[in-house]
């Protein structure tokens, strides 16, 4: 029974998301760095708030409807996958893509 847990524990696929959750809470603690210190007060600059929490609020039947932190969370997830995608996704794919061609390259022995 142990071992059978063992064994699934130390597959690749097992290690290999452990390693990316790792990964993946540091590198969101580096965007959102980015994001308050950079990003977002660039965006005051221009738009005189931090953030977006305190736009496009409405109030129904006494309770506020605040879509300026909808707003916020939009850009935030949009910084933050546009990171992901330049910082990692597009040096892996190229790193893979040189691989293939490399491997196309080398002379089958027959």
């Amino acid at each position: 029974m142990f071992k059978g847990f063992r064994d699934f524990l130390t597959q690749g696929n097992v290690m290999d998301l452990a390693v990316a959750v790792i990964i993946g809470a540091a590198f969101t603690q580096v965007v959102t760095a980015l994001t308050d210190s950079v990003l977002m007060p660039f965006i005051s600059a221009l738009v005189g708030s931090p953030n977006f929490d305190d736009f496009a609020k409405v109030t129904l039947n006494g309770n506020e409807l605040a879509f300026g932190v909808l707003l916020t969370a939009i850009v935030n997830f949009l910084l933050i996958a546009a990171a992901v995608y330049f910082a990692i996704v597009m040096p892996m794919n190229k790193l893979i893509e040189m691989r293939g061609k490399h491997a196309e390259e080398e002379p089958t022995e027959e």
